[in-house]
């Protein structure tokens, strides 16, 4: 925990050129010639990520920070008051400013993670202060620095934003990606270990990124065949950016996957 406060990277940060699988759905397929699997955190068996850790695979786990998911075991913690506007599958936005309640749950998901042995966190939907929420969310709302140790975030009046997050995995030793997000690139790359960034091409944010690669913290970047995304029209700039580069489908499923820095030539 005082590695946390002073800085020091103690936990997983992969470098820039990092190669990747990402898969939500399905059975994990342990085939795949790439340094890290971004898996489910709950959906995913200890046994899957044991394996993956044996075949030399690092693990990131996925969950959502900033929506209720309805069919997660933790989903009965989450009170009406901090649920605002529908997004799809049953989920709803949260009211990020609410620590006092979605504080303990956040950090009980990151003591599962924990000791499921992720290497690193995906703590997705964590932009609510750019989307319509129901809730007025501001940027500061999803920025502001929070740096405290877990034995008192139930007792402090913080909201729960992106440094809160960053700051609890690393209290847990685990290295944690900043999700989508891209205006707040700036204020934020120096607090997490990497980012996850889909279609950044489809919306001409790839040089955004670059703090990213400057500092040799992974990009982990997606498109979407259904976008009409292709090797051709994706990997040239996305490789010469440094960037880790996947074309997948939308449902996230072990296949199809193409992955520009090893297939494309």
């Amino acid at each position: 925990l005082v590695l946390c406060f002073l800085g020091v990277s103690a936990w997983f940060q992969p470098p820039v050129r990092s190669t990747w699988q990402w898969q939500l759905e399905g059975v994990i397929e342990n085939r795949f010639n790439v340094s890290v699997y971004d898996v489910d955190l709950y959906n995913t068996h200890q046994s899957t990520i044991d394996s993956l850790h044996a075949a030399g695979h690092k693990v990131v786990c996925y969950y959502s920070a900033g929506t209720y998911e309805p069919d997660r075991p933790d989903s009965n913690e989450f009170p009406e008051s901090v649920l605002g506007n529908p997004v799809k599958d049953g989920q709803e936005k949260n009211d990020i400013r609410q620590l006092d309640v979605l504080g303990p749950i956040m950090v009980n998901r990151t003591i599962i993670a924990q000791s499921k042995q992720c290497d690193g966190l995906e703590p997705d939907n964590v932009d609510g202060y750019a989307n319509p929420t129901g809730f007025p969310l501001t940027y500061q709302d999803q920025i502001s620095c929070n740096s405290v140790p877990p034995s008192l975030i139930a007792r402090i009046n913080l909201t729960i934003d992106n440094t809160f997050i960053a700051n609890i995995s690393h209290a847990y030793q685990l290295g944690v990606a900043l999700k989508n997000d891209v205006e707040q690139i700036p204020d934020l790359v120096d607090l997490v270990d990497f980012t996850v960034n889909e279609q950044c091409h489809q919306y001409n944010e790839c040089e955004a990124l670059q703090p990213f690669i400057k500092q040799n913290k992974a990009v982990f970047q997606c498109e979407y065949f259904e976008d009409g995304s292709t090797p051709d029209t994706v990997c040239p700039e996305s490789n010469k950016q440094g960037l880790s580069t996947i074309i997948k489908t939308l449902d996230l499923r072990a296949i199809p996957l193409y992955e520009c820095l090893t297939e494309y030539t």
